[in-house]
C-alpha cells in the first residue's frame, strides 16, 4: 500500500507565479528515491485523490513526472485511478482515434501545424471538465503543449479591451464550422461530420448535433455546424480555414482586438518541453492549451477526457 506521503511537488524553470506565489502548473514527482511499481503510483492516487483534486483546483493544472508510466494501457490505468467518470467524444470537431480503453489520440492534423489556445470542446454546450494528457513518444525539439490560466487573459482583455469583453459577455459567440463527409488530414479541425457525430446517416447526425445545442445545415454532402450564442471567453482564439466565429448579436469579431488576445495567450502561457511518461493533468474549466509546430520528430501525445 502507498502510505505517508506519497508525493513531492518539484520546481521547474517554466513554472509561472499566479494568486499569492502559487506555481502554475503544479508539477508532481515520487518521494521515493527507489523505483516504484505502476500499482503503487494507482494505490497513491486512490489515496492522495482528495489532496489531489485540491491541487488541481488551486492550480488549473498538475504534471506528473518521474512515475512508472511507459504506455498507453499504463497511461489508461492511471486515468482509471482517478475515478473520474469517462466523456464521450460524440460532436468533436476533430479526428480522434481509440488507442485503448479510455485513451484517444489528440489532434491528429499534421504535427508541423500550431493547434491555437482552447479550451477543449468549448463550442459544445456539454464539455469535458478535466483533460489528461500523455507523452508516449518525446519530442526531440518542438511540439510542445502550452497552458495558459483564462482568467489571467481575462483579465488582461478586460483591462486593455473593455469594450469588447463587454460585447462578449451580453452577446456570446456564434461558432461555425466546416465538415465534409471525408477526413480532410491538412486542417487541425479536419474530421468528418460522419466521425464527428460517429454516423453516416444524416438524419441521425442532425438529432445528435441537436442533443450538443448545434444546428446543422447541409450544403450537399458538406456540413456546416452552427453553435450558439455560446460564452465566448473559453472559445479557440485563432482563425481556421474551416472554422470562424462571430458575436452572438452577428457583429464581426475585431481581427485587432484578436491579434492582441494571441499576444496575452502567449506571453503568459506556461511551455514546458515533454518527457517520456508525463502525464498532463488540466482543469478544462480555468485552463487553456495549445500545440506548437514539431521542429523534430517524432511526438506522440495521448489523451484522455472527463467528466
Amino acid at each position: 500500500m502507498a502510505t505517508g506521503k506519497f508525493f513531492r511537488q518539484v520546481p521547474l524553470p517554466e513554472q509561472k507565479s499566479h494568486n499569492d506565489d502559487v506555481l502554475f502548473p503544479a508539477v508532481l514527482s515520487p518521494t521515493c528515491t527507489t523505483a516504484i511499481q505502476l500499482s503503487t503510483f494507482k494505490e497513491a492516487i486512490g489515496a492522495h485523490k482528495p489532496w489531489l483534486e485540491s491541487i488541481l483546483v488551486n492550480t488549473g493544472a498538475i504534471l506528473f513526472r518521474g512515475f512508472p508510466v511507459t504506455s498507453p494501457s499504463d497511461f489508461n490505468d492511471v486515468v482509471e485511478a482517478f475515478g473520474f467518470p469517462e466523456f464521450s467524444y460524440v460532436g468533436g470537431r476533430v479526428p480522434r482515434t481509440q488507442v485503448v480503453g479510455r485513451v484517444y489520440t489528440a489532434n491528429e492534423s499534421p504535427l508541423h501545424l500550431e493547434v491555437p489556445f482552447h479550451h477543449e470542446m468549448a463550442y459544445n454546450p456539454d464539455f469535458p471538465t478535466k483533460l489528461f494528457f500523455f507523452c508516449d513518444e518525446e519530442p526531440e525539439e518542438g511540439g510542445e503543449t502550452p497552458i495558459v490560466l483564462s482568467h489571467i487573459v481575462y483579465e488582461k482583455m478586460k483591462e486593455r479591451h473593455p469594450d469588447f469583453v463587454a460585447q462578449l459577455e451580453e452577446h456570446g459567440l456564434m461558432y461555425i464550422t466546416i465538415h465534409g463527409d471525408k477526413e480532410d488530414p491538412s486542417s487541425i479541425t479536419g474530421s468528418s461530420w460522419k466521425t464527428a457525430f460517429q454516423t453516416d446517416d444524416k438524419k441521425i447526425a442532425e438529432e445528435r448535433a441537436v442533443k450538443k445545442g448545434t444546428k446543422l445545415e447541409w450544403m450537399g454532402n458538406t456540413a456546416k455546424l452552427i453553435t450558439g450564442p455560446i460564452p465566448a471567453i473559453s472559445l479557440p482564439a485563432s482563425e481556421r480555414q474551416n472554422a470562424s466565429a462571430e458575436l452572438g448579436s452577428g457583429d464581426p469579431v475585431d481581427e485587432d482586438v484578436m491579434k492582441d488576445m494571441l499576444r496575452i495567450l502567449k506571453e503568459e502561457c506556461v511551455v514546458i518541453p515533454w518527457k517520456k511518461g508525463d502525464v498532463l493533468l488540466v482543469n478544462n474549466l480555468t485552463v487553456l492549451h495549445s500545440r506548437l509546430p514539431l521542429i523534430k520528430p517524432p511526438r506522440r501525445i495521448l489523451a484522455s477526457l472527463c467528466k
